[in-house]
């Protein structure tokens, strides 16, 4: 389990590899590592989340199990009201992602955290390309989360492969949230685009991390 991507501690030596790409028409370059989930390339899902977003994302924006930062870093990169946060339980994609978001000259933070646990007040979009391999009632319980964690208009954007449940993560997502709809499907890939958390309600715990920030 300690080589997973989604391991705290990966028991995988250390390799990091430098390359360079374009990511939506701009020039950047990338810092992985083994035990971090797609090591030297861009994966599929992530360019096809990336291109679904809208292009005036902005306010507090959060990178949800952001690997080694790709998705956070271009937000940051390429759209220039966005204040980006990332966050992963991975010790190793945390560094990863600082190094990434210093490499493209983008201003962000980085936070170790099991989701949402070690993270302060509300966002104004998630984005995530969630751990499938970690599991339906893990990635479950991160929707629910974003759910609780968004800003009255917030919205929620994550990714799947159509035979990795995308589907049935979206009659799920329907029952959290008041609006859940695939806006992107490509190369058997699912964008979907979430708003509304269902019943309206701020928990007490929300309201108190409005507060904080």
């Amino acid at each position: 389990m300690n080589d997973m991507y989604f391991a705290q501690t990966p028991g995988s030596a250390s390799r990091p590899e430098r390359f360079e790409t374009v990511v939506e028409g701009v020039s950047m370059a990338f810092w992985t590592d083994a035990g971090v989930f797609s090591k030297g390339e861009i994966d599929k899902g992530s360019r096809t989340l990336l291109k679904a977003l809208p292009k005036d994302l902005r306010g507090r924006v959060l990178d949800l199990g952001c690997g080694w930062g790709l998705i956070g870093t271009v937000i940051g990169k390429t759209r220039g009201d966005a204040r980006v946060v990332l966050c992963d339980v991975n010790e190793r994609a945390v560094e990863l992602s600082r190094r990434n978001l210093k490499e493209n000259g983008v201003d962000g933070e980085v936070f170790l955290s099991d989701g949402f646990t070690s993270l302060e007040g509300t966002f104004d979009t998630v984005v995530t390309n969630p751990p499938i391999r970690a599991g339906k009632s893990v990635i479950y319980r991160l929707f629910k989360e974003a759910a609780d964690r968004l800003s009255p208009d917030g919205r929620l954007y994550l990714v799947i492969r159509k035979q990795q449940g995308a589907e049935s993560a979206l009659k799920y997502l329907n029952t959290v949230f008041s609006e859940a709809k695939a806006v992107e499907k490509s190369g058997g890939f699912w964008v979907i685009a979430c708003a509304g958390k269902r019943g309206g309600d701020r928990t007490k715990g929300q309201v108190e991390n409005e507060r904080r920030t």
